[in-house]
């Protein structure tokens, strides 16, 4: 070519516009087109057709025998039917469709179930399918995160190890808040991926929305990732430091606009034109945020106090038996992921994207791991699945460093030493559990150790047969570490659950069960030993158990109400083995609630109902969820909430209640909250002025009975 030759470049106006976007100061847009697409920089059809897959194999799995498990957490399920009917229920989360309490976190997770009720009908399939699409959505962006900073392949990889962790194929088949949160905190992590390609400013005031809307789905938890968004940001976008202080700034607003709205509502609203707010003994919106799901959480103070359900509070906590089989079966592998990329990055630009992945994804994992690992309050063994899609980026991110470094020694031997510390963990998580599937932690073992051997002749894969000895080597890697997860998130799916403290996997050898709730605990019931659902036939005398307690009747799902008897059949048909299905004086803390119903009573409920704002009061939350289940979705007022701390209703309230005839029956002796008592000031009241009579095995005031004493 001639000096007087030259060359014409054609750059879209799409990018000229972007680039004109960047001040004088900027640094060039941060994208490297070389992994993440084909020479034409399309995505591959493999890479298309491999993602179709993954999303159809993930819904598939999901959706299979949804049924089984009933309305899984009766505490939501009641609080979703009552959205269903009254759009003030739904607007601030009511347990009933009177209004009387919310339920104990911020409705957005609700929102999305009722919004499937009113259109589908109120089902077990209307209420479950949302969580399995939120899913499968966040699998989809988790792939899309991981691809954008590595290639397709790895995104996949990324993908496919969220929806194989237990927990996700758990939590994700479940109608607890925690589906949404984590697809809400994947959907933020994705757009601060593509704001820190080009600083746009767009995309990083979609990571606020995205963290605002999350806060609405259970409050604090979703401000555990925002430390590490920051830090990448501010480390890695490709602009001038001013302008990214002032785009994070932004963020924050928009955050706080969109968490805000809903809390400003309601704190500006009346108490006297809102329900009570439970989880705050105070009524207060603040209360709820700030103590109960907030610093109460980490200190032990507040509702629930240091309740403890995943083990003593320090470093190990995440490994440890209650929650080792939830999400840790890779951790120690997306451990040496980040200090992987770290390292091997060092000297890296600034704007590196792969190593601002690492510090997204890994302080993500460290900050939510350290406050599950510490917390002195209450922490389930289920929070967990929010761990799993930054343990995931982390694997598939640490893997696509360690290839692209294959021709190095180091780079083997920590490639090998993760498939074997992989192993070994899955040996030690799969020994918990001895007498289930016991050779899997044999093929686990011998597969490691190939792959450790096969990983030292890497090099080879410059010769002609290359390929195929890698491919058997990836094959090989895959088998001794997913092994163990995936066996964990099959039994998930097979087995049904029910109960407010779900668990994914077998029984471990300390009694931990993965069907459900923890037999004994706070009016544990008759739970399911073995955590699984067993065959057999229903209870009889017309006997239903409403918390997932041995005997349940399994898997039918009706809207239709004919009959007290069939409506409280199908409604409540759920697992064998959902554990602490509490019976009538059995706290509902580790089940799906404290009152058994029967046909008879759940007739007795329905007889008038219309006349009536509330059919019944009872102690407890979850007694007056699995009675509303049992009938029409009729209103039951949960006296003291779920932890007997909602709204502390004074015993002269409740006579203007029931003087104004709002309240038909009282239901003595159950206590479906963690506090509830029969003992309380207002039971003692209506002993003293009501006389009593039992149904289904239940002690039941008429409040509107002229035979009062």
């Amino acid at each position: 070519m001639t000096p007087q030759q030259t060359i014409d470049i054609h750059v879209p106006h799409a990018e000229i516009a972007s680039l004109e976007n960047l001040d004088s100061f900027d640094l060039p847009p941060n994208i490297d087109q070389t992994d993440e697409t084909d020479s034409e920089g399309v995505t591959p059809r493999w890479a298309r057709l491999g993602l179709l897959m993954l999303l159809l194999t993930t819904a598939g799995t999901y959706l299979y025998n949804l049924s089984a498990s009933g309305f899984g957490n009766s505490f939501y399920a009641a609080a979703v039917e009552a959205g269903s009917k009254s759009w003030k229920a739904m607007f601030f989360g009511s347990l009933d469709a009177s209004n009387f309490i919310t339920v104990d976190k911020p409705p957005a997770a609700l929102w999305v179930m009722d919004l499937s009720a009113r259109i589908f009908g109120f089902s077990t399939w209307s209420v479950m399918v949302p969580g399995v699409l939120e899913g499968v959505a966040a699998v989809a962006l988790l792939y899309g995160a991981v691809r954008r900073v590595t290639n397709p392949a790895i995104g996949l990889i990324a993908g496919g190890v969220l929806a194989a962790t237990p927990v996700a194929a758990l939590m994700f088949r479940f109608d607890n808040p925690d589906a949404l949160l984590v697809l809400l905190l994947v959907g933020a992590a994705y757009c601060m991926t593509r704001a820190v390609e080009r600083a746009g400013t767009r995309w990083i005031l979609a990571v606020g929305a995205l963290l605002g809307f999350a806060f609405l789905t259970k409050m604090m938890q979703a401000f555990t990732v925002v430390p590490a968004f920051g830090l990448a940001y501010l480390i890695a976008a490709p602009t001038s430091l001013r302008r990214r202080a002032g785009q994070l700034l932004a963020a924050l607003v928009t955050m706080v606009i969109a968490g805000g709205w809903w809390v400003a509502i309601v704190a500006l609203t009346p108490a006297a034109d809102r329900p009570f707010i439970d989880g705050s003994p105070d009524n207060s919106i603040f209360n709820l945020i700030f103590v109960y799901n907030g610093f109460g959480r980490l200190s032990g103070s507040g509702a629930g106090g240091g309740a403890n359900f995943s083990g003593a509070a320090g470093i190990f906590r995440l490994f440890n038996e209650e929650m080792g089989g939830q999400a840790s079966w890779l951790l120690p592998a997306a451990l040496i992921g980040i200090v992987v990329v770290l390292v091997a990055r060092r000297r890296a630009p600034r704007t590196d994207r792969l190593r601002a992945a690492a510090v997204i994804w890994g302080g993500w994992l460290i900050v939510t791991g350290a406050v599950f690992s510490y917390g002195k309050g209450v922490i389930h063994t289920y929070y967990t699945v929010a761990l799993a899609p930054a343990i995931a980026a982390l694997v598939a991110i640490g893997a696509h460093q360690l290839w692209k470094e294959r021709d190095r020694i180091w780079a083997r031997a920590v490639a090998a030493l993760s498939v074997l510390a992989t192993a070994s963990w899955a040996w030690v998580l799969l020994d918990r559990s001895p007498s289930w599937n016991p050779p899997l932690r044999w093929i686990i073992a011998v597969t490691a150790v190939v792959a450790a051997g096969a990983i030292a002749g890497v090099p080879l894969l410059r010769h002609r047969a290359g390929r195929v000895f890698g491919i058997g080597t990836a094959v090989l890697v895959a088998v001794a570490c997913l092994t163990g997860p995936v066996a964990y998130a099959a039994d998930a799916v097979a087995t049904a659950h029910t109960g407010s403290i779900p668990s994914a996997g077998p029984t471990s050898s300390n009694g931990q069960i993965g069907g459900g709730g923890l037999p004994g605990a706070a009016g544990g019931g008759t739970g399911n030993p073995t955590g699984h659902a067993a065959g057999g036939t229903p209870p009889t005398g017309g006997e239903l158990p409403t918390g997932g307690g041995r005997g349940a009747i399994l898997g039918s799902d009706s809207s239709a109400h004919s009959g007290a008897a069939s409506a409280a059949a199908t409604r409540l048909g759920g697992a064998k083995g959902g554990g602490g299905g509490g019976m009538a004086g059995g706290g509902g803390m580790a089940g799906g609630g404290g009152i058994t119903t029967s046909s008879a009573l759940a007739k007795l409920l329905e007889h008038n109902a219309a006349h009536f704002k509330w059919v019944a009061a009872v102690d407890g939350s979850q007694s007056a969820a699995s009675l509303e289940l049992a009938t029409s979705g009729d209103a039951v007022m949960a006296i003291g909430g779920f932890n007997n701390e909602g709204g502390n209703l004074s015993l002269a309230a409740f006579e203007k209640y029931v003087d104004a005839g709002d309240i038909h029956y009282y239901i003595g002796g159950s206590s479906g909250g963690m506090g509830g008592s029969s003992d309380s000031e207002i039971t003692a009241w209506v002993k003293a002025h009501f006389t009593s009579e039992t149904v289904g095995g239940e002690t039941v005031y008429d409040l509107t009975s002229a035979s009062s004493k």
